[in-house]
């Protein structure tokens, strides 16, 4: 991986569909409102895209640490955005500080760190673990 500067953003956008409410994707109890797996999905996907210009031909790069506070509900329908800034490089770890809003207001925030990985590697150790 090239040297990723620290400020590098990212950002990710999801429509809220019926697949991503928190009653289909957990329990059917809850309110129809978006689920902390997704946020955190578009999160993540914010980080992967500001890295992905830094990144050499067979590498990619994992989540491996979350710490976010879901604050407020979304309905369906509304966008949410999602937003990564490198705030700490080493390595092959990053550290990004991490957002996302909706149409109305913020309804997350956090950290997330990311892995760089060089794909070859990782599917063989991934094929070998499958064998198992």
């Amino acid at each position: 991986m090239r040297q990723i500067p620290l400020g590098t953003k990212g950002t990710f956008t999801l429509r809220v569909l019926p697949e991503h409410l928190a009653n289909r994707f957990k329990d059917a109890m809850l309110p129809q409102v978006l689920a902390t797996p997704v946020m955190i999905m578009a999160m993540e996907n914010a980080a992967l895209n500001a890295m992905r210009p830094f990144l050499e031909p067979g590498e990619s790069a994992v989540g491996t640490e979350i710490d976010v506070r879901h604050l407020a509900a979304t309905p369906v329908g509304q966008n949410v955005r999602a937003e990564a800034e490198v705030i700490r490089t080493a390595g092959k770890q990053i550290v990004f500080k991490v957002s996302a809003s909706d149409e109305t207001e913020e309804i997350g925030n956090g950290t997330h760190q990311r892995t760089v990985i060089n794909l070859p590697s990782f599917n063989e150790r991934l094929a070998k673990k499958s064998k198992r």
